[in-house]
């Protein structure tokens, strides 16, 4: 379960880490060939695998940047990094060896099995081991498919298994705990700014107790079957057996790599559950939900399907609505969930969760269709939790936010999609880093004295650059940032990317970003435990909307509301404003605060305000006096006359002057 990440007595806005520009040395890579490891069945070395360089294999060039430091200076030159153009595709052709050594096509074949979960964690590091290591950060816990690496090679948190280039039998084993049916695996080379390592072909063997194995067979030669691996770092291959195999181990032994490189994966096995009629190993964790949700997948097509039968499901507290379209004119759609959809209620925060932002990173969207379908079920059982929650407040979920990037993630499917594909819109904008950067502003501001008397703390408007029609800036990131504008959210969640800091200094809204999981688009057959693990965490995060103070600032003549009127509370360097009715609130722990309102034309007042343990927001209201000067332009606005009390102060204001 995520952490709910509630420091909210202070409510600085979170400070957002990025890399800098990256840049990068020149790399002297050789055309590189094919290592072959010892007693291998391949082909000899005069049909080499070669990198991907150059168009006569099919593949293109892409500049990227990256950072050198030496000697306290940054040096920023270019590097081409060498990517491999990504068609789609579902599953790889099986490749297998004849007796003269040929490699022979097999028919296109579907992954049945799912994944048995070394890029979700559910496989600990403790059940997976190898031949050799070339060092800690190298080890078998770091052959995970869609690992990272850090910026540094050699550190303890590298991206691949490798073995050591001496090892002239590598391998990588995989302890399942109890048999499986084994019935495909998933390859990458290593993740790395500085290095090309990756595994071109390999074996695949079985075993029972570690001790005793055997081979995956060619069905046509009875040979061990010899797959193909990768010809570059990044692009996830799908080999699938041509037999699956009952088994508690599986060991992955590489026989050829990448000449001048070392034998180096990343990886995930496919492997569905079997029974264990003797009771001889330990009952396998099962993954499920009792909650009878809809627990899969969802392109845009089949997420508008579904948002619609909730919404005909549960009429009276739904309305669907769209902020605007990608930019391939998929809509951004929103789910609105309250007791009246519709409409701003006078006192009622507005509360929202932010999904796809990203859009290879398919679990959050799928949580948020999840809990629109709980909520609506929940709310017709009559749950008092849910129906408080629907009641108190207005949910807002934008599920995808990303709509062109998911599609693009979808169709090459959960293991396949890699850890980039998919990410950015269809511009090639990564909206994480899309939205406009106001706490260089703040900050500069407040180090030059400016907060808060000429620089404001709150509702900081968006630098000049950002609004030329020039702009690099997404139409989905325009569009949230619109919707931000127009209604009075006060409590937000992206699940997941970094538009928090955003939200907060260029709006009322508190947010946070939650990190899901490790697995970026998991298996269907994951989502029920997600669920599960997320489920309580999303209601109560929205339950801590009650926390603090709430009220309405009126006129004290008209009892009216007044709108964006500021409310300040001592010793926090942030403040909030008004909605249009005149209803604020402040989220706050217990404690004692001194609150100030104050609105243009008014005296402002200053009150006391305790925060309880108490669950719900405490009523801090507040009743503002116009001030002279503004009372005496709306009567001569009006040609009303002049009341005594208001003659008598415009009197005394004008002999202090004198």
């Amino acid at each position: 379960m995520w952490g709910l990440l509630l420091a909210l007595a202070a409510f600085a806005p979170a400070v957002g880490l990025g890399l800098g520009a990256p840049g990068a040395s020149v790399l002297g890579l050789a055309p590189p060939a094919t290592t072959e490891a010892p007693g291998s069945t391949l082909a000899p070395r005069s049909s080499p695998a070669q990198p991907p360089a150059g168009r006569a294999n099919g593949t293109s060039e892409q500049h990227i940047r990256i950072r050198v430091i030496k000697k306290k200076k940054v040096i920023m030159k270019k590097r081409k990094k060498l990517t491999r153009p990504s068609p789609r595709v579902t599953a790889r052709p099986l490749v297998t060896t004849s007796p003269a050594g040929t490699l022979n096509l097999t028919e296109k074949q579907e992954p049945g099995c799912p994944p048995l979960g070394l890029e979700s964690l559910r496989v600990s590091d403790y059940q997976l081991e190898a031949s050799t290591s070339q060092s800690f950060g190298l080890g078998p816990h770091r052959g995970r498919l869609n690992i990272q690496s850090g910026l540094e090679d050699g550190d303890l948190y590298d991206g691949a298994w490798c073995a050591e280039e001496q090892d002239s039998e590598p391998w990588l084993q995989v302890d399942a705990r109890h048999p499986v049916r084994f019935s495909g695996v998933v390859t990458q080379g290593r993740n790395s700014v500085w290095r090309y390592d990756w595994v071109t072909s390999y074996k695949v063997q079985f075993s029972n107790d570690s001790r005793t194995w055997w081979g995956s067979k060619n069905h046509s030669s009875g040979m061990d079957a010899v797959f193909p691996a990768n010809s570059d770092p990044e692009t996830p291959v799908l080999n699938l057996l041509p037999e699956p195999q009952v088994a508690r181990f599986i060991r992955l032994l590489p026989q050829t790599w990448l000449e001048g490189g070392a034998p180096c994966l990343r990886a995930e096995i496919l492997a569905c559950p079997v029974s264990d009629p003797n009771d001889l190993f330990p009952e396998a964790s099962v993954l499920g939900s009792s909650d009878p949700l809809d627990f899969r997948h969802h392109d845009y097509k089949a997420m508008r399907k579904l948002m619609k039968q909730v919404n005909e499901q549960c009429p009276n507290i739904t309305r669907i609505y769209s902020i605007g379209k990608s930019h391939k004119g998929l809509k951004l759609y929103v789910m609105e969930m309250s007791d009246h959809p519709g409409q701003h209620e006078l006192g009622e925060p507005e509360v929202r969760y932010v999904a796809g932002m990203h859009g290879n990173e398919a679990l959050g969207r799928e949580l948020l269709l999840l809990l629109m379908q709980f909520l609506c079920r929940e709310f017709l059982r009559g749950d008092p939790r849910v129906t408080r929650l629907l009641t108190e407040m207005r949910i807002h979920l934008l599920p995808s936010m990303n709509p062109d990037g998911y599609e693009t993630a979808y169709r090459r499917g959960s293991e396949l999609v890699g850890w980039a594909e998919g990410r950015w819109n269809h511009q090639g904008i990564d909206l994480n880093h899309n939205f406009a950067d106001l706490n260089t502003q703040l900050w500069e501001a407040e180090d030059d004295g400016l907060v808060p008397h000429t620089v404001p703390n709150h509702h900081l408007p968006l630098p000049t650059y950002y609004t030329l029609p020039n702009a690099t800036v997404a139409p989905e990131t325009r569009a949230v940032i619109q919707w931000m504008k127009r209604i009075p959210f006060v409590l937000s969640a992206n699940l997941h990317g970094g538009m928090n800091d955003f939200s907060y200094l260029h709006t009322n809204c508190f947010e946070v970003t939650v990190e899901l999981s490790c697995d970026k688009f998991p298996h269907e057959n994951e989502l029920p435990q997600e669920w599960e693990n997320n489920k309580d965490a999303l209601l109560t995060y929205l339950e801590q909307v009650r926390m603090g103070i709430a009220g309405v600032v009126r006129d004290k003549d008209t009892e009216l509301g007044i709108a964006d009127a500021v409310i300040a509370v001592d010793g926090i360097n942030h403040d909030v404003t008004t909605a249009w009715d005149g209803d604020y609130w402040r989220l706050l722990t217990p404690g004692d605060y001194m609150v100030t309102a104050s609105a243009e034309g008014y005296h402002r007042v200053t009150r006391s305000c305790r925060v309880t343990f108490e669950e719900g927001p405490v009523p801090c209201n507040f009743l503002l006096t116009k001030t002279p000067k503004e009372r005496l332009r709306e009567l001569l606005a009006t040609g009303a006359k002049i009341p005594p009390d208001l003659r008598r102060r415009l009197e005394r204001l004008r002999g202090r002057k004198n």
